[in-house]
């Protein structure tokens, strides 16, 4: 049965993750969201501390690659891993800053990615390495299984062409796992992703994005032209199974997708914590003993708005225990990314709303919380995708079903 109160195993790791947060992200916050493109430095001793927590073994689930499912046999015994253990403490890193999360070195979506599907060998060979993920790519959006670019085997290695946008820490991270498929003529069971290494001649990066939000992090657009790469990198089985079909591919995401909801859990706690705090010292107070109908609007606006932000906590901590106990989580990680997107964007427009002035203004972060928020609702699969995806699990229909 799952317990939904934070596992007295990972304690240690989310006090950790909120000093960090604290201490080291906000801080610096506003002065990299300023300097869009400008690589945060700071965060490479950070980077540094989490390397060796995972590798210490102190932490388990501190970082990116915690998202990995345990092939061990199933004994029977209920599991609080490291899946759930990732979720918690990207949650509150996200309540320091989301876009210098997604800059932290070693952290990528494609070390996530790599940890979901990439085998054992794979697994030892690009430890170490900072992975960004391609996957969008232009007339695409967020339908993964139209992607258009190719990888053609020749001899020991695959040649990958085409053009993909809106990379997250495309031009700092050390690789790119970038989506492509064997065959278009096969549809969604030809997509596999394969791990390009930065400096492979045929990728380049052709410019980086200016954004709404999470400005920390560059986003690239990265030009694919007869680019060599060599075969062991394609991340699993090079077998294309047609009755599987999309299935190996969407395993990265039943992982991933609890990571992002993390984020905006993360992001819009930080707003409900600075708005509690800021309606208190305009002398409203948030009282939890008695009904909203009963208080000031502003207190009851406040506890619909963590009222929503608790249910997408529960949904995002679900998934990532589903993944931690083996059980088929593919529904649940497309509900908590559909929530948690919703909600960050509402929590966080919410309390900008609430604090009036002082939200819109530069002089809290409130305003910038709601920028970043927005993207999390966006990318891993729009909020119309994962209603989608929501939609033909519970009716038990195929993707050509509908659409």
């Amino acid at each position: 049965m799952i317990n939904l109160e934070t596992p007295k195993k990972h304690r240690v790791l989310i006090d950790q993750a909120h000093q960090v947060a604290m201490n080291m992200l906000r801080p610096i916050s506003r002065k990299y969201d300023r300097a869009e493109h400008e690589y945060p430095k700071e965060l490479d001793m950070l980077a540094a501390m989490i390397d060796g927590l995972s590798e210490s073994g102190a932490s388990e689930g501190a970082g990116a690659t915690g998202v990995r499912r345990d092939e061990k046999k199933d004994d029977g015994s209920v599991k609080n891993g490291s899946n759930l253990a990732s979720v918690m403490s990207v949650a509150e890193m996200c309540w320091g800053d989301v876009g210098l999360l997604l800059s932290m070195p070693r952290q990528g979506l494609g070390n996530s990615a790599i940890a979901s599907v990439a085998n054992d060998e794979q697994l030892e060979r690009f430890k170490g390495t900072w992975a960004a993920m391609a996957i969008t790519e232009p007339g695409v959006g967020s339908d993964s299984a139209n992607i258009t670019t190719t990888a053609t085997l020749d001899g020991d290695h695959y040649v990958i062409n085409g053009e993909k946008i809106y990379v997250t820490s495309g031009e700092r991270a050390d690789s790119v796992v970038v989506w492509a498929t064997l065959d278009r003529s096969l549809g969604r069971a030809a997509i596999k992703s394969f791990v390009v290494e930065k400096g492979t001649p045929g990728m380049r990066v052709e410019r980086l994005e200016h954004k709404l939000g999470i400005r920390a992090s560059d986003t690239a657009v990265i030009i694919f032209e007869n680019c060599r790469v060599p075969a062991e990198n394609l991340l699993g089985s090079p077998e294309v199974d047609v009755k599987q079909g999309f299935a190996g591919a969407m395993a990265t995401f039943d992982n991933t997708r609890p990571l992002v909801a993390a984020m905006a859990v993360g992001c819009a706690r930080a707003s409900l914590d600075l708005t509690r705090d800021l309606l208190a010292q305009a002398g409203v107070e948030v009282d939890y003993d008695r009904p909203g109908v009963l208080q000031s609007a502003a207190a009851a606006r406040f506890l619909q708005l963590e009222a929503d932000w608790e249910a997408a906590q529960l949904l995002t901590m679900q998934a990532a225990w589903m993944a931690d106990n083996r059980k088929p989580n593919s529904l649940e990680a497309s509900m908590a990314k559909a929530k948690a997107g919703r909600v960050g964007s509402d929590v966080t427009l919410g309390c900008v709303e609430l604090c009036g002035t002082l939200g819109y203004s530069e002089n809290e972060l409130l305003e910038k919380w709601a920028r970043d928020s927005k993207i999390l609702d966006i990318f891993e699969g729009t909020q119309q995708i994962q209603q989608l995806i929501v939609a033909r699990r519970l009716l038990g229909l195929t993707s050509a079903q509908l659409r």
